[in-house]
């Protein structure tokens, strides 16, 4: 079983081949490659490689599956005894990865 640990937009993630990430939106159309190379961690039947920071000539690529919207956040403010009242909405923009391939 190959799995690795992967920097991506400044947040880790464990991930394996063919599993399916949710993370913040990306820059891509749907259905294209992404390739991430600052892979932390890389564990390969036997070998297990970490990085210094990063593993060298290790990479993961990706799959745009799709972009969404995600759950809506209601932030409410509030001060005691001055009617002050606020509420806030707000919904995060993700995007769904499928992992192809772990390369070291």
């Amino acid at each position: 079983m190959t799995y690795a640990v992967v920097q991506i937009q400044g947040k880790q993630y464990f991930v394996k081949e063919g599993d399916e990430l949710l993370i913040d939106r990306l820059d891509s159309n749907q259905d294209e490659e992404v390739v991430f190379p600052e892979v932390l961690l890389v564990k390969d039947e036997d070998k297990l490689l970490i990085g210094d920071p990063t593993v060298a000539k290790a990479s993961v690529v990706a799959t745009v599956k799709t972009h969404l919207k995600g759950e809506k956040i209601r932030v409410a403010k509030y001060k005691a005894k001055s009617r002050y009242r606020k509420v806030q909405g707000h919904r995060s923009l993700q995007t769904t990865l499928v992992i192809k391939k772990i390369k070291v």
